[in-house]
């Protein structure tokens, strides 16, 4: 191995929460399989939240052939429930999530492990590299917007650092077991968010969060764009609506968007300015000026369906509830 020394190395459990994931699980397993850490200092613990597809046939057909990969059964379905039923049966001193619409490098758990040890991080994660869906100028433009500064707000996983440094919250996240003992489980309350929301209270709690950027995954969004408005729709909902449950908010910039769309009369024209501006810088990087005519439209998706979310979730904050 290149990069953890061969003797003493931790046991690690990887949990990966999936629903209806027949298209990317295979895949996921696949890059797990391909890692340079040893295998019998890892497990393989995918909770399913009850597909409806071939996703539970996919990974049963993986654990008769490596009996380090286990499925585990979520009833309530969501991917709160599912990591929590992942710690609780993992039997690693280091717990990694990973996302089952994702691939990971060969070396993804080893270096996780050896900055975790090196920087006496809580939790590490590294830079999430989104690729297109499908061979589209849609899905690449949305692929795109999910890397670009303009699109996401500044989140260091997304658009890259060019070196390790602290964060507020990383991609999945590999963690020393003994944080959940000191900060307890995922917020089972949060349908999404329920890692951003479980980092601030590790960072409140003293814990240490570290972005490696030569730590890579792979991410595949959704390829067009009624799928990807409808996402960001959701993702805008709860970065607002967890404030019922943890009184706490996210970063500033999950409420950018909020701002964008209560403002709008006024913001509209400034926004569509550094829209085309960006739009223009990608097109000609890209060397395709197609996507100066998509990618504002791609980009007003984005921000316009988070701000959409996020106004309707405030609404439901306001208002008495039965």
């Amino acid at each position: 191995m290149r990069n953890c020394p061969q003797g003493n190395l931790p046991f690690v459990s990887i949990i990966i929460p999936c629903r209806n994931e027949e298209k990317y699980i295979g895949k996921c397993l696949d890059t797990i399989l391909e890692q340079d850490y040893p295998k019998e200092n890892l497990e393989v613990l995918v909770v399913d939240g009850m597909s409806e597809d071939k996703t539970r046939e996919i990974v049963r057909n993986y654990s008769e052939k490596y009996p380090f990969v286990k499925l585990l059964e979520n009833p309530k379905k969501f991917t709160n429930f599912a990591l929590n039923i992942g710690i609780k049966v993992a039997r690693g001193e280091i717990i990694m999530m990973m996302g089952a619409h994702a691939g990971y490098e060969r070396d993804y758990v080893s270096k996780c492990v050896k900055y975790l040890k090196e920087y006496d991080a809580d939790n590490v994660g590294g830079v999430m590299k989104t690729l297109p869906g499908k061979n589209t100028i849609f899905a690449k433009a949305i692929a795109i917007t999910l890397s670009h500064f303009f699109g996401t707000g500044g989140s260091y996983f997304r658009t890259g650092s060019a070196k390790p440094r602290w964060v507020d919250t990383v991609f999945g996240g590999c963690y020393k077991r003994e944080v959940f003992d000191r900060v307890g489980l995922f917020n089972e309350n949060l349908l999404r968010s329920q890692d951003m929301e479980f980092n601030l209270r590790l960072k409140r709690a003293g814990g240490k969060i570290l972005l490696a950027p030569d730590i890579v995954s792979y991410y595949y969004p959704k390829s067009n764009l009624r799928d990807f408005f409808l996402h960001n729709i959701k993702d805008g909902i709860w970065s607002v609506y967890p404030i019922k449950f943890t009184k706490k908010p996210l970063k500033i910039r999950h409420y950018i968007p909020l701002i964008f769309v209560l403002t709008l009369p006024l913001s509209i024209w400034p926004y569509l300015l550094l829209s085309l501006f960006f739009s223009l810088q990608i097109a000609l990087k890209e060397k395709d000026f197609r996507l100066f005519f998509i990618m504002p439209v791609v980009f007003f998706c984005r921000h316009f369906g988070y701000g959409l979310g996020s106004v309707w979730a405030l609404i439901k904050l306001i208002l008495p509830s039965k």
